[in-house]
């Protein structure tokens, strides 16, 4: 997504949209040295486009994120933008509520951080596997917007598990419980059976009955990486016809 949003920008010019990816794909790295690369694309963004909320709330999420021994003008900067996003975004509206889920989390621990950030990756996998249920079902919506990423990540998602040799990936996907169940007692009792029988005096080779379940977790993977492709090219090309 960093290269993606990198040559957007060269190809189409500056735009808030692109500098805001670019600086998400660079914290998304989680590292020192991106994060400083993310700080200098969002104050580049904000010197061009002040008021623009995508960057303020992102650049606020970075400065949230950090240290304040390590940065401590990270820390400054963190109120300057609270105070503007404020004057921008009343009580009430979508940055606002972002503004607080991210001051929630600022004082967390790591393991605090890490059991939040997991609860939050399998709401929003089972949120996704819920919709693509009702699509498998309904169909896919034909007008959703080209910029519309959950849209996206569910168009992607049935495209990329249609092949009929994905057939089996897509029952684990629409029954992901009861496959992780399935899987559970299938390894135990291969183990089981292996051992007793003699074969052999130690037995991992049950846990195979877990590979159709990660297979089917890198497809969705795959599908949502290549709906941010998607949306990403929709929003150049936005911008492309519009320069």
């Amino acid at each position: 997504m960093r290269v993606a949003a990198g040559q957007g920008l060269a190809e189409t010019g500056p735009g808030p949209v692109l500098q805001r990816w670019l600086g998400l794909a660079h914290a998304a790295e989680d590292d020192d040295d991106h994060d400083a690369e993310a700080e200098a694309v969002y104050e580049e963004g904000l010197r061009n486009w002040p008021d623009d909320l995508g960057l303020l709330v992102s650049y606020l999420e970075l400065c949230l994120r950090s240290d304040s021994w390590e940065y401590p003008g990270r820390q400054r900067r963190a109120q300057a933008l609270k105070e503007r996003i404020a004057e921008l975004a009343p009580p009430g509206t979508p940055q606002a509520a972002q503004v607080e889920a991210a001051l929630g989390w600022a004082g967390r621990g790591y393991w605090e951080d890490a059991w939040a950030k997991a609860d939050r990756a399998r709401a929003e996998h089972a949120s996704l596997r819920a919709d693509v249920s009702r699509a498998e079902a309904h169909g896919a919506p034909a007008d959703a917007h080209p910029e519309d990423l959950r849209a996206a990540e569910v168009a992607a998602t049935l495209e990329v598990l249609s092949s009929r040799r994905h057939a089996p990936l897509r029952v684990v996907h629409r029954y992901r419980v009861v496959s992780y169940v399935a899987a559970f007692v299938l390894s135990f009792a291969t183990n089981e059976v292996l051992v007793g029988s003699g074969a052999v005096s130690f037995s991992l080779w049950g846990w195979l009955w877990y590979l159709p379940l990660l297979l089917a977790e890198l497809k969705l993977r795959e599908a949502r990486q290549l709906a941010r492709d998607r949306v990403l090219a929709a929003v150049e090309a936005r911008h492309a016809s519009t320069s």
